[in-house]
């Protein structure tokens, strides 16, 4: 009985998360440490997270679910991009590099859309 009660608690739980809290935990939990930037274009977004001179980017769509195709990458100044692309429905990437206190340049698309951020530092 007990058990039944857990089970179905825990199913009330997870139909109370909306799809776009879902889509920011999942981005969230593929890289690890600080949002440090959020690049937005007209159909997906990337998301920039940095820990210990480590950048992690990933693209997610507007409108995930649905296989498309999607890219993400990462090159720090002086070294070659890392790159994640093909067809998903729920995210490109996670993809990491070194950068230490150089400067990124992070790309990302979805579709047709697509965005580049030009030398930044995170």
């Amino acid at each position: 009985m007990a058990l039944a009660l857990a089970v179905l608690t825990a199913s009330g739980m997870l139909s109370l998360v909306s799809p776009g809290t879902a889509e920011a935990a999942s981005a969230a939990s593929a890289c690890s440490g600080r949002k440090a930037k959020t690049l937005t274009f007209s159909t997906g977004v990337v998301r920039v997270y940095r820990r210990s001179g480590y950048v992690c980017a990933v693209t997610v769509p507007k409108r995930p679910g649905v296989r498309q195709w999607m890219s993400v990458s990462i090159r720090a100044r002086g070294g070659r991009p890392v790159v994640d692309k093909g067809l998903f429905s729920k995210r490109a990437g996670p993809v990491t590099v070194h950068a230490g206190r150089r400067q990124v340049w992070i790309q990302g698309a979805v579709g047709r859309g697509s965005v580049s951020s030009g030398w930044i530092r995170c």
